[in-house]
């Protein structure tokens, strides 16, 4: 069976404690700054309205709930019901949340629940339902197909586990709860509840969202067996369900809650108007084919129950851990393994809730990415073995994986056009690239733009992962691009042609940065779309921000890079607060950092609750006395993490993490990083 993440609680108040006991202890302590002009981060924040929250039950018992089937006590639900109506909330339909939706439909009432109950467990009927009836609450019901399908003298194939028939409804009973009207029949897929082998180290995924992997021949379901399967599969969910209950269905309900871009887009092209996963957070009648819900498992007692439900509102903290596949990597497969076992293991030690990985390889470290992680059309495939480690981390680690993505620093084909830099000091000379930056694919040419895009699309097809982090070679110099396809693009916008016309006057200058800093905006959207499009709707997005466009909004020109753009792009923003790589001063670390805090709040009032500020695990500067990079003290690095805390700051991480030198210092930087309150091995 697969592995399940459940949905992880936010213990803000207790965060907020530890935050203050650990500055206490601190020797730099930040000059005070008074409540009226600090950063908040409102913890009773009103309903909003088009927001609902979706519970998410498996089967119910009357004694000794069984674990493998997430099941909950009879009488907790009943618990859980009444403590939900007793602080407000109202049980709504699908019907209203639909309705809601349309312009000028009646809104949602505040705190407005969803019921769901997954798999169609013959509980449904004789201890559920009637608990509904006697509150008069509405619910969703989605069973499996092939579940239902199974004769009474055979055993129901649960995901490859035999289990009696009993235990299951039929479809007359599913024909006799819809005759109630309080119930909706959502597709749990027709025979897709299950685990299918997703790589060549034998990790199983949910069958609904992945192409397949044959060991036999050694290849991948391609994307015409991939659609036709699941269209094949919605097809005859729906139609069984319409038999039973003489309606089309029209929620969809992930197996596992993974859900899939491209089957998504075959659920809506039949109907479907909802699609419900099992991620965190509210869920919002705007973005009804992506609905979180909240996992009621391990049979939650009444206070966990209502702990979980209040996390629901409160805004996420990021703590990050960014992690080079390179490290893991290595020519024998079981040395890598055991390398992963390593990752894994401490990163579920520091019981910190996100990991930026590394999607590409670069083991020349000169940033230019020649191979990647992932099978694809355009590069060289280093190793298969992206989808794998986010795969553990997701599941054994229970942390969101963000797959870090080059944005324009690829080695395709020399004849794609490269971003080229004007030389003032020979204006006469052709373009070249510049030696000191990132060697970039150019974002004008619309070959390059074509198969970047291809390389995203090719990840989300063969991995599992919960965001993308574009890196920083997403920017543009102040005498740059000045390639043919740049310059073209320049003058469409009504732009001169030329970079020594572009930076004539200020005026002109200007306008083409900020036209260079939208562009690249609008690629990195692009790009996102692009997985979105296969994965699925929640993929999340952050950037990587150099630090000087926050302090000097003058140095956009040089970066084309806007801090605002990004706090309107994304969902996160990813500063590199970075203190040596910028050459801060010795001892005016500290307050380099209050300038980058309050830089960022300064911009909205939401904007460091969107904010995860990188620090650095190495000194990379290198000279006389400093051969090579070294390790940041452990103790500096958790110094900078309560720094940026006591500023208002509640999101960071650090890079690079190295696992096989234990830097950082678990037992050193845990108690700064993790979530968890007075975490422990």
């Amino acid at each position: 069976m697969l592995e399940l993440r459940f949905p992880r609680l936010f213990f803000a108040g207790l965060l907020l404690l530890a935050t203050l006991l650990l500055g206490a202890c601190a020797k730099d302590i930040p000059v005070y700054v008074p409540p009226s002009e600090r950063p908040v981060a409102p913890v009773d924040r009103p309903w909003v309205q088009g927001q609902f929250l979706t519970l998410a039950y498996h089967d119910v018992e009357d004694e000794d709930p069984d674990q493998g089937f997430l099941s909950v006590r009879t009488d907790r639900l009943v618990d859980q019901l009444n403590w939900l109506r007793e602080n407000g909330y109202q049980a709504v339909s699908v019907d209203q949340i639909l309705a809601a939706r349309q312009p000028g439909g009646k809104p949602l009432p505040e705190r407005a629940v969803l019921l769901s109950f997954d798999d169609g467990y013959r509980s449904f009927l004789t201890r559920v339902l009637p608990i509904l009836k006697a509150y008069g609450w509405p619910a969703v019901l989605a069973p499996v197909g092939t579940w239902m399908d199974t004769p009474a003298d055979r055993k129901v194939d649960f995901g490859g586990n035999m289990q009696p028939r009993g235990r299951f409804l039929d479809w007359n009973d599913v024909r006799e709860i819809s005759r109630s009207g309080l119930v909706e029949i959502a597709a749990h897929t027709d025979a897709s509840h299950y685990g299918a082998l997703a790589n060549p180290q034998g990790n199983t995924e949910p069958a609904a969202a992945v192409r397949k992997y044959d060991a036999r021949d050694g290849r991948y379901e391609n994307e015409a067996g991939f659609e036709q399967r699941m269209g094949r599969d919605v097809t005859a969910i729906s139609d069984k369900i319409r038999r039973a209950t003489g309606k089309a269905p029209r929620v969809w309900v992930w197996p596992y809650g993974a859900e899939g871009g491209t089957t998504l887009r075959i659920a809506g092209e039949q109907g479907y108007q909802m699609a419900l996963t099992l991620e965190d957070g509210p869920s919002r009648v705007a973005r009804l084919m992506s609905t979180p819900r909240m996992l009621l498992a391990n049979d939650p007692t009444i206070r966990h129950f209502a702990s979980s439900v209040a996390s629901i509102e409160t805004v996420p903290a990021m703590r990050v851990a960014h992690v080079d596949l390179d490290y893991i990597y290595d020519p024998d497969p079981a040395q890598t393994d055991r390398n992963l076992g390593e990752l894994v293991q401490r990163i579920v030690d520091m019981q910190i809730n996100t990991v930026f990985l590394q999607a590409y390889a670069d083991p020349q470290a000169d940033g230019l990415v020649r191979s990647v992680y992932f099978p694809n059309r355009w590069l060289p495939m280093r190793a298969d073995l992206f989808n794998r480690v986010a795969w553990q981390l997701h599941n054994r680690a229970d942390v969101f994986v963000y797959a870090w993505m080059p944005v324009l620093a690829l080695d395709l084909d020399p004849s794609i056009a490269r971003v080229v830099r004007w030389d003032p000091k020979q204006p006469e000379a052709a373009p070249a690239p510049d030696p000191d930056l990132y060697r970039r694919l150019s974002p004008f040419d619309p070959v390059a733009r074509q198969r970047i895009g291809d390389l995203y699309e090719d990840l989300a097809r063969h991995a599992f992962f919960d965001g993308i982090l574009f890196h920083d070679d997403a920017m543009l110099g102040d005498f740059e691009d000045a390639g043919p396809a740049a310059l073209a693009a320049y003058r469409k916008a009504g732009l001169p042609g030329s970079i020594a016309a572009l930076r004539a006057d200020p005026e002109t200058m200007q306008r083409w940065t900020r036209y260079k800093s939208r562009h690249l905006v609008d690629f990195t959207t692009e790009l996102a779309e692009r997985a979105r499009a296969v994965r699925g709707p929640r993929i999340k997005t952050a950037r990587n921000l150099y630090a000087e466009p926050l302090l000097n909004p003058a140095s956009e020109a040089w970066f084309a890079q806007n801090p605002d753009d990004f706090l309107d792009a994304y969902d996160w923003t990813a500063p590199m607060a970075m203190p040596y790589m910028e050459n801060v001063p010795a001892g005016q670390e500290l307050a380099w950092l209050d300038r980058i805090v309050d830089a960022v709040a300064r911009r909205r009032p939401d904007a460091l609750d969107r904010t995860v500020f990188e620090l650095q695990a190495v000194d990379w500067r290198t000279g006389p006395g400093r051969p090579k990079p070294t390790p940041v003290d452990t103790a500096t690095l958790a110094g900078w993490m309560q720094r940026l805390q006591l500023r208002g700051a509640r999101s960071f991480g650090y890079y690079p993490d190295d696992f096989s030198q234990d830097q950082p210092r678990l037992q050193g930087i845990r108690p700064a990083i993790s979530e968890a309150w007075f975490p422990i091995r």
